[in-house]
Parts: C-alpha cells; sequence; structure tokens
C-alpha cells in the first residue's frame, strides 16, 4: 500500500501506520479476521501453534496458579516440534479453539527483534524515512514492538552459531528489558492475540504480506534509538530498561 511518508509518496506515514494497524476489534479478531489473520502469517512462513488466552480476572486459561505469562505461552510443551504452516492444521485449530492465542516459533524462518514501544515507534519512523526494507511489525499493548526479520540461521554445526547477548528465551524475558533478539528456542504471540485486561491485543502495524529483512538492516538503529531512551530512562528516578549489548 502506497502512503506519504514526510512528504515523499511510497512510504507510509507514521499516522497512517497507526490508524491501518488499528484496526476495528471486529475487524482483526472476529472469527473470520482472526483466522484469516493467521493463515496469511503462515503463508508468509512463520510457523504457528496454539497459545493461551486471558481468563477473567487478570488469569490464564492455563489455570496455573500465579502463570508468570499469562496468555502469552504455548499450550503445548511441544510448541518447537508442532508449530507448522500447513493451512489445513492451523484451520483445524483455530475454529476447535477460538478463545486461543497463537505463538510463532522464531529460529526457524524468522527471528523477532523486540523492543520497547516507544522506541520502536521512533525507530519505524527513521527507518522508513531512510528508505529501509522493513518487514512486518507488531504492536503489543503490553509495551513492546515486535520487528520480524529473516533468521540468522540454525546451522548443522553448533560452532558456527555466532551467541549474541541479546538473544531471549521465554526463561530470560526478564533479563532482557531493553532489546530482545528472539532467535532459536523462542517465540512471540502473533497477531491478532489478547492480552488479560480490557481490550488489550498485539496486533499487526505492517502485516506479513511484507518480506522479512535482514536482521542487521534494522539493528543500528534499534540499538541507537533504544541507547537514548535506556538513558533517558535512567535519568528518570524509579524507572530504567538498560540496552544489553
Amino acid at each position: 500500500m502506497s502512503a506519504t511518508f514526510g512528504g515523499r509518496p511510497g512510504r507510509q506515514g507514521k499516522l497512517s501506520q497507526w490508524l491501518l494497524g488499528r484496526r476495528t476489534k471486529e475487524d482483526a479478531t472476529g472469527d473470520g479476521g482472526r483466522e484469516a489473520l493467521l493463515l496469511a502469517a503462515a503463508a508468509a512462513g512463520l510457523p504457528l501453534a496454539p497459545a493461551a488466552y486471558p481468563a477473567p480476572g487478570y488469569r490464564c486459561s492455563c489455570d496455573r496458579v500465579g502463570c508468570p505469562t499469562p496468555a502469552r505461552h504455548p499450550v503445548s510443551f511441544a510448541w518447537q516440534t508442532q508449530s507448522t504452516t500447513d493451512r489445513g492444521q492451523i484451520e483445524r485449530w483455530a475454529r476447535h479453539q477460538p478463545q486461543a492465542n497463537f505463538i510463532t516459533a522464531t529460529g526457524m524462518v524468522h527471528d523477532v527483534l523486540d523492543v520497547p514501544l516507544e522506541a520502536g515507534r521512533e525507530a519505524l519512523e527513521r527507518l522508513l524515512g531512510a528508505g529501509v526494507e522493513v518487514g512486518p511489525v507488531a504492536e503489543s499493548d503490553d509495551g513492546r514492538m515486535l520487528f520480524f526479520t529473516l533468521t540468522r540461521g540454525t546451522p548443522e554445526d553448533e560452532d558456527e552459531w555466532w551467541p549474541c547477548e541479546l538473544d531471549c528465551h521465554p526463561e530470560t524475558m526478564d533479563e532482557h528489558p531493553g532489546l530482545r533478539w528472539h532467535c532459536r528456542g523462542s517465540y512471540v504471540l502473533v497477531p491478532p492475540a489478547r492480552l488479560p485486561g480490557d481490550d488489550r491485543e498485539v496486533r499487526w502495524v505492517r502485516g506479513p504480506e511484507h518480506p522479512l529483512p535482514d536482521p542487521l538492516s534494522l539493528l543500528e538503529v534499534l540499538t541507537d534509538v533504544g541507547a537514548r531512551y535506556a538513558g533517558a530512562a535512567a535519568d528518570q528516578p524509579g524507572a530504567a530498561w538498560p540496552l544489553r549489548r
């Protein structure tokens, strides 16, 4: 879709992006809309698996007492092998589990660069303004923005795998309040997803029809913007989310 960005045609402006991403709840999460969005994500190569969903009282459908990630985790311990792009399987899951959220397993086809929301919004504006190819982007009402990229790969020879201090796995989320890099062994919620609370969700800002970019093409801007936001947060009493580099 063509729009105007800073007076330049062909780039999505900030306002139009947020308007496009904030479709009505009926359009985004109704039965037909939900299934169509999930199938679009799978068609783009994002492997999906069913996840928990919000229960009354800010609880999780898993019924685990004190669930640390309510409505944000897969329902099966075998989620990595269960994740699939098969249309028929996803249709069955979506129809038989109409309340379920879905996760997408990272490190297979794609990775996700996960940043605090305000930093992500500024970074997205800068990237689009510079003409950088940005892929799918999702916004979460828990204060995060997700940039979907190509994966760094899963080499057969483990010695070829280059670790990164930004790597984030489900059990290390709290250790990465700034920039998180979801790669092999991790996952994120895929839109449309519902979060605990009134009308809180995860939604696309840029849909999965956008090709996945190389993560390194986004990383410099994301770390630069993130570092400035981290510095500003550190100056505020009682509030900080340090960037891990």
